[in-house]
């Protein structure tokens, strides 16, 4: 049974991306599920799938509390910033096997208030538990003891190796950093709305952690995105043209613990990923006319252009150059202002834009008759998900 134009995004809400939210993190994924479901026209007696976050709910707490009774199908993806992208395989395999008819996937956290040291003291906020996770088991016993805490400090490593190996200039990781600042501009919900950023203003900012500068890493915020799928058929009645799904994989890097021990740190997930979706989608990547990229830093967004197939290794730098990823480019990338510059939400705020764009729906950021566009993901130690969508005819 293929999966391919099965189901479709009916549903999608998204909060404001800010730092210092003023509600739960709990309260925040409870009203965007509520949107999502009354943005298709539905509702929650027709959710019978739910699909939440990992580590900050539990199914059944968001099930109790937003009335789903008739609970058939539920599921957690463990993959960082790649979960939310790899929640459209997950939900697409349920509704095409007819385990459930229509799932709600919902993601929501505190990634500021409560990722800053002590923040989660002082404002009594959830973290994710510390589970069996082998990052967090490597981060403490082998990367942590000789001061590497955080990913800006961890993919430096494969982000220096591919600049030296391929001779990538700063001004590409600037590219994307302006893009995604500039299209941000035209987000009412963007977090640096206001704030304006010039390749001369992203060379002159301090380091992080070499190659990557101040304004190649993303923005810390709290905020919830949500969206709901069910079965094409059913999704030609709703309120919006719907955002079928046509391709979808997921790929774990090997071994998935550990950037050090690869063969190859360069060849990332979504490397094996992206082609088992562009075939299952029937299509080309050029055949694209938007990319929605995970973005927690401009070298990754580099990197996933490659493994996506648009231009071969170490090519990404001619290919964002000369406005090709901007709106009015061939290749639009990240139209709300990504990760880098509307707000981090584990790239669902990713999906819910190509859903929008595909809906003709994005305002003055919207891709002239945008048909068919890909969203990828990124998690832990380079976990990679991929989807393929494109507007129901």
């Amino acid at each position: 049974m293929s999966i391919s134009g099965a189901s479709a995004v009916v549903g999608i809400a998204e909060t404001d991306y800010v730092r210092g939210s003023t509600v739960s993190n709990l309260e925040r994924m409870l009203r965007t599920a509520q949107h999502a479901v009354a943005d298709a026209g539905l509702t929650m007696s027709d959710v019978d799938g739910v699909i939440p976050p990992p580590g900050f709910v539990t199914v059944e707490e968001l099930a109790a509390n937003l009335g789903i009774e008739s609970l058939r199908y539920s599921s957690t993806i463990a993959m960082g910033g790649a979960s939310s992208t790899a929640t459209l395989q997950t939900a697409a395999m349920a509704i095409a096997t007819g385990v459930a008819h229509t799932v709600l996937c919902v993601v929501g956290w505190d990634g500021y208030s409560a990722m800053r040291s002590g923040a989660a003291a002082t404002r009594g906020t959830d973290r994710p538990p510390s589970g069996p996770n082998p990052m967090t088991r490597t981060l403490s016993q082998y990367y942590r003891p000789y001061g590497v805490r955080v990913p800006a400090q961890f993919y430096s490593w494969l982000f220096n190796r591919y600049k030296l190996l391929h001779g990538v200039p700063d001004e590409a990781a600037g590219a994307v950093a302006v893009a995604c600042r500039n299209h941000a501009q035209l987000n009412e919900r963007a977090l640096m709305r206001g704030r304006p950023l010039t390749l001369d203003d992203y060379l002159q900012a301090r380091w992080v952690a070499e190659p990557l500068r101040l304004f190649d890493c993303c923005l810390e915020t709290d905020a919830a995105c949500a969206i709901v799928l069910t079965s094409v058929e059913r999704a030609r009645d709703l309120r919006h043209a719907p955002a079928v799904v046509l391709g979808v994989a997921e790929a774990h890097p090997y071994p998935a613990d550990d950037l050090l021990s690869r063969r190859d740190p360069l060849r990332i997930a979504l490397s094996d990923a992206a082609p088992r979706a562009f075939a299952m989608a029937g299509i080309s990547p050029h055949e694209v006319d938007l990319l929605e990229i995970y973005d927690c830093f401009t070298y990754v967004v580099l990197l996933q252009l490659e493994a996506l197939g648009l231009c071969g290794p170490g090519e990404a730098a001619g290919f964002v150059a000369d406005g090709t990823i901007g709106l009015g480019g061939r290749y639009p990338l990240n139209t709300h202002g990504g990760l880098l510059s509307q707000g981090h939400m584990w790239g669902m705020n990713h999906v819910v834009e190509l859903v929008r764009q595909l809906r003709h729906d994005a305002g003055p950021a919207q891709v002239p008759n945008a048909e068919i566009g890909v969203v990828t993901g990124w998690g832990d130690f380079g976990d990679g998900s991929v989807a393929v969508l494109a507007r129901a005819r």
